[in-house]
């Protein structure tokens, strides 16, 4: 399992191994976002801001993706699951909790369906075919998971699955599961990780092209 925040790896010293990785990542995100459907079923928007709750690994990336979206007016790296409270990385790192690693996203209904959000999570957020890892991250708490904050996203969440199943748009099955718990911000050193490290070796290779994944595939989504 990685430890990403000791990495003991200097930029200069990742730069060689940066090249490959980047390849395959951009071109795994960009077939899966060129072949991934709009959902079939959508729940109606309301009249106010909405929250969601996913997990896709490390919530570095994921978090990154969501801040990048149009609609979108706040993205929180943490921890979800039954044992969420009072939760923290360390803790969470282990392996023991059974919370994952998942970003809460708050947005405008009305600018960016929930449908949408879990669109770009299976098409560039992640690789939803990937079972207890993500990339070097490997353990439950990096599971792919959905976490409904209400029974309209939940139906949404079960009936996008299995149409992405049924079009079998993944050469794998996907692993997502769809689950219940509360959800418990990470520490602040987490959030914003991406924007304030930019160059950080793990960034590199695993999280940009994630973003350049979703700018060419969701451009009218995009937000600079």
């Amino acid at each position: 399992m990685t430890n990403r925040a000791k990495l003991g790896i200097s930029v200069v010293a990742a730069a060689a191994a940066i090249a490959l990785p980047l390849m395959v990542s951009w071109s795994r995100s960009a077939e899966a976002a060129s072949n991934v459907p709009p959902a079939a079923v959508v729940a109606p928007a309301n009249g106010h801001l909405e929250v969601a709750v996913l997990a896709g690994g490390c919530f570095w990336g994921v978090e990154a993706v969501y801040e990048h979206i149009k609609g979108v007016s706040d993205v929180t790296s943490g921890f979800a699951g039954k044992r969420a409270g009072g939760a923290n990385y360390e803790s969470v790192s282990s392996g023991t909790t059974g919370n994952a690693e998942a970003v809460r996203i708050t947005f405008d209904p009305h600018r960016v369906s929930y449908a949408e959000l879990l669109r770009i999570f299976f098409a560039v957020a992640h690789d939803p075919t990937e079972v207890n890892r993500q990339g070097p991250d490997v353990g439950t708490q990096y599971r792919t998971a959905i976490f409904p904050q209400s029974p309209a996203q939940a139906r949404v969440a079960k009936a996008y699955i299995a149409q992405l199943q049924r079009a079998h748009v993944f050469k794998r099955p996907i692993a997502t599961r769809i689950e219940t718990g509360g959800f418990a911000a990470a520490e602040a050193y987490h959030q914003d990780f991406m924007r304030k490290n930019p160059m950080h070796p793990y960034i590199l290779v695993n999280d940009k092209p994630k973003l350049a994944a979703l700018k060419q595939q969701f451009p009218s989504y995009w937000r600079g």
